[in-house]
């Protein structure tokens, strides 16, 4: 279909160009095909306990008789406010048979973020975890929701750890000041055991428009304001998985594993469990990133696919005793999110004794996966090149009709079956991000001449210093770079002189001690290569950064930081 784009020179060996036509099924059919070829392979590991595709399949239809008997039906929302464990692959699965559209929650989200996105999504059905039921309190007021389903993460661990877990949560609870039990006695609550039990009989599959029925609400993450959620039909998500398949260097059908530490209600978790069940592989799930339970996972569950984020890998690398655990499972891995430096890259291999870790790229609005490096023949400090059957171009940032020649940045845009119907409720929002079939990703890019993309920075995020550009990021890596720098984040503010001036926020690493002048001359040494006008003139120095749970720092959070700094500020 693009047989003149550049990247068609330097393609992946093994895979196709085109995987057309996509077929138009139900999301629920990766589940079906998976358990109907492998039905004693394991699909899920979660704290030592595996559950084959046969009995998986089982406890979906289960949970989906369950939901048909509290009400739902086909279109209906049902939110998850769940962590990775096997109850969230369940209702996921158990929602899309029934044609419902399965809502991910970020637990982590403050109460006006989460009932934001709940009042938003509407779920007839909450599945809630015992431990979060706290969190689903603080907003459960200001939200219709029919029924509340409380779930347990010990409910699918095994013996004696079923037993165990509770004294450590009841533990843990006391220690952060947080209720025990946390479900009150009188809470109006069905509990997720006792309607499996009753669990009538078994509802037939949905019948799906698979080009035009959601799937799955997903929703932005809000970096730059109040989330949005993504529609993505079941043929976006399924097509998504396809793309991404053959991709994935060596990973066989039935026999392998996929690492799922990014959380599911993530775009980038979800297509990593998407893709997982597809290919009848074993999702090997935590709750939580802990480095220590990681580790052990990685090493007792062997998986061959880790799909993660920078500092998922930084994390890793800088393990102590890391030496202890038998790695070499992991053949390959995508990372995403934010800047891949290929120091990481070198090291993960290293400690994983050959993992290929490479950069990739995507957006909630693409299901998420458009981009992705060949792992045979990685450009480091790329994103790679598209997926098969996914277009891309750069356009001109002042006239989006005008596209850019390899080596110029403009914005780029995307196309293909990946990308989504459109933003639930916001058709204006939709409008905007989606014209003439070309998805604007608001990012600013760059393509060489072999069609690999490298991403510059947010359209957002562009900084205009005295009427030239700056783009944030270039200055962050500039930073990155002192030996000292932990974390670092680039902002724009307002300035009477220039118009708007650059300022960094800097953590430093542990036991460093850094100075304003010391990065000053860091940035102007002719090897950094920035102008002056690039240089932060203004500086702070913080123990840390917001971020999302993936990691990518809230650039809107220390922006709205300064608007209040300076609405509280004296005026002289």
């Amino acid at each position: 279909m693009t047989d003149h784009r550049p990247w068609f020179r330097t393609w992946r060996e093994g895979v196709p160009k085109t995987l057309e036509p996509y077929p138009e099924v139900s999301l629920f059919s990766l589940l079906a095909d998976a358990a109907a070829g492998f039905p004693e392979s394991p699909a899920l590991a979660f704290f030592g306990n595996h559950v084959t595709y046969r009995k998986l399949l089982a406890e979906v239809e289960r949970f989906s008789a369950v939901l048909a008997g509290l009400g739902v039906m086909k279109g209906d929302r049902v939110g998850l406010l769940l962590p990775n464990c096997p109850q969230y692959v369940i209702a996921y699965y158990a929602a899309v048979r029934l044609g419902a559209v399965a809502v991910g929650n970020n637990p982590l989200y403050t109460a006006r973020e989460l009932t934001h996105q709940v009042k938003d999504s509407s779920p007839r059905v909450m599945v809630v975890l015992d431990q979060l039921y706290p969190q689903w309190t603080a907003v459960a007021h200001e939200c219709q929701v029919a029924e509340v389903v409380v779930t347990e993460l010990t409910g699918y661990m095994k013996f004696p750890l079923n037993v165990l877990a509770p004294i450590k949560f009841k533990k843990d609870a006391k220690h952060e000041d947080k209720p025990w039990p946390p479900v009150p006695a009188d809470a109006h609550v069905k509990r997720w055991k006792a309607l499996m039990k009753a669990a009538g009989a078994v509802p037939s599959v949905a019948a799906v428009d698979a080009k035009a029925d959601p799937a799955a609400f997903v929703y932005t993450g809000g970096t730059t304001g109040l989330s949005k959620g993504a529609m993505l039909s079941h043929h976006n998500i399924v097509s998504n998985v396809l793309q991404v398949a053959p991709c994935i260097s060596g990973f066989e059908r039935g026999n392998d594993g996929v690492m799922c530490i990014l959380p599911f209600f993530h775009s980038f978790g979800m297509v990593a469990m998407n893709f997982g069940i597809s290919q009848a592989g074993k999702l090997v799930m935590i709750p939580r990133f802990e480095l220590g339970m990681a580790l052990k996972a990685m090493a007792k569950e062997r998986p061959s696919f880790f799909p993660g984020v920078p500092r998922l890998f930084v994390a890793l690398n800088e393990a102590p005793d890391i030496a202890k655990y038998d790695l070499n499972s992991v053949k390959a891995c995508i990372s995403g999110a934010a800047p891949l430096p290929a120091a990481v890259s070198r090291k993960f291999s290293q400690v994983t004794g050959g993992a290929t870790l490479v950069e990739g790229y995507g957006l909630t609005e693409c299901s998420p996966v458009t981009h992705v490096n060949p792992f045979e023949a990685p450009h480091h400090g790329t994103i790679g090149i598209p997926l098969p059957d996914t277009d891309c171009k750069i356009v001109d940032l002042e006239n989006p009709d005008r596209e850019m020649p390899a080596g110029e940045r403009g914005e780029l845009c995307i196309k293909g079956p990946q990308i989504m119907l459109g933003y639930w409720g916001k058709p204006e929002a939709t409008a905007e991000m989606i014209r003439n079939g070309w998805l604007h990703t608001g990012d600013i890019a760059v393509m060489d001449s072999d069609g690999f993309f490298r991403i510059v920075d947010r359209m957002k995020d562009m900084i205009l210093v005295s009427g030239f550009n700056v783009y944030p990021t270039e200055v962050e890596e500039v930073l990155h770079l002192h030996p000292k720098v932990s974390k670092v984040c680039v902002v724009g503010l307002p300035d009477d002189t220039t118009g708007e001036r650059v300022k960094a926020y800097v953590v430093p690493k542990p036991g460093e001690t850094l100075t304003a002048d010391e990065l000053r001359a860091w940035c102007k040494d002719p090897e950094q290569g920035l102008a002056g006008y690039r240089v932060p003139k203004e500086w702070e120095f913080r123990d840390d950064l917001p971020e999302t749970l993936i990691g990518k720092v809230l650039r809107r959070v220390l922006v709205e930081e300064e608007r209040q700094r300076t609405a509280s500020s004296p005026v002289s």
